[in-house]
């Protein structure tokens, strides 16, 4: 307890210029090294983003003092760890780590974890900051990396602890919890976010900065994160410090992804040259831009559903596309993949010629 008390004093010290640190690590004491992502992390539940519905449950649970066991999960960058930590902070007030135990299950995901540093910050007396600080919170990030072995040695610990500790687990895939642990918690899915509300919040952030953003570079933000509120911060940030005119030229050239103009260009390619001239046209304008490949890929077949084509040809196109991207995540050979990516083309083409005549 006196190791307690000295650290609640520490902190009870810390100069009011401290205090109002964004996310989960400290400001550097330059803010302009500081990643926007924890910059602009929310700060209460009232900031979260998105899923209100959701966020006005924890938040009535919250105040009401009924927290259960959570298990949230969705896609990277809608708000998952936020949420929790605006939880810590409403419960227990500016000591919010002291009544957390926050692990990376990705680091730390073996049995010997939940054996030693849960167990025993679960078992540990709880230092109560309010009449309903009473229990303690343990925020296990990326639960979908533990083992099974440590999964099954939570479940024991959850049910042994659950009168003094709230487990909260975070993943990407559910499918990758074990049964018994999935229903010992309350499930929310975090679905990716809506553009509308990526749009809001980078203009919240673009105001802030004082930034020089082109309207087409915002909309190219937004299309680019996929409904990722981190992933759009980072790309907004990295194209500024490439480029004090951030425009969607800027914003493509800095993440390396094909334009749509580009796209467009390929496509015709793909539509109407001969396969030699296609390879040697799309080998060319891939080399000469940086392009990966597999991005060439998906911007096409995002391409696909706007041409105008018999259903059967099109649904046997996205399914050859699809095969060469699932080749590509596994590193075959790019030459060969952009051979099959054209004859998949040409023989596309071939079908509509000769359902034509």
């Amino acid at each position: 307890m006196a190791d307690a008390s000295a650290l609640m004093e520490i902190d009870g010290d810390a100069p009011a210029s401290s205090r109002p640190n964004k996310g989960k690590i400290a400001l550097a004491s330059d803010p302009k090294s500081v990643p926007w992502v924890e910059k602009y992390r929310p700060q209460s539940l009232a900031d979260v983003a998105a899923h209100r519905d959701i966020i006005d449950t924890i938040d009535r649970l919250t105040s009401e003092n009924r927290l259960p066991h959570l298990l949230l999960y969705g896609p990277p960058g809608t708000g998952k760890t936020s949420t929790i930590l605006a939880v810590a902070r409403k419960l227990y007030g500016m000591q919010y780590k002291n009544m957390i135990l926050e692990l990376n299950a990705s680091d730390d995901r073996g049995i010997d974890v939940v054996r030693q540093q849960i167990q025993d910050f679960a078992s540990a007396r709880s230092l109560s900051f309010g009449p309903k600080s009473t229990v303690k919170l343990v925020l296990l990030d990326e639960a979908d990396a533990m083992t099974k072995d440590a999964q099954f040695a939570l479940r024991r610990v959850i049910e042994k602890h659950t009168k003094s500790t709230r487990f909260a687990l975070i993943c990407n895939h559910v499918n990758k919890i074990i049964p018994a642990l999935q229903s010992r918690c309350t499930r929310f899915r975090f679905a990716p976010l809506d553009s509308s509300n990526i749009r809001e919040r980078m203009e919240h952030v673009i105001k802030a900065e004082r930034l020089d953003v082109t309207e087409s570079g915002l909309t190219a933000l937004v299309r680019l994160s996929s409904g990722d509120m981190r992933k759009a911060l980072n790309i907004l940030q990295s194209t500024h410090m490439a480029s004090q005119h951030v425009t969607d030229e800027a914003v493509y050239l800095c993440t390396g992804n094909p334009m749509p103009k580009d796209i467009e260009q390929i496509a015709y390619w793909l539509l109407n040259e001969s396969f030699t001239d296609a390879f040697r046209y799309i080998s060319d304008v891939k080399m000469r831009k940086g392009l990966a490949l597999i991005d060439i890929v998906r911007e096409v077949t995002m391409f696909v559903f706007k041409i105008n084509m018999p259903s059967d040809i099109r649904v046997k196109l996205i399914n050859d596309l699809a095969d060469i991207e699932y080749r590509l995540c596994f590193a075959c050979n790019d030459k060969l993949q952009l051979g099959s990516l054209i004859s998949t083309f040409t023989n596309a083409r071939c079908t509509l010629v000769a359902a034509a005549k």
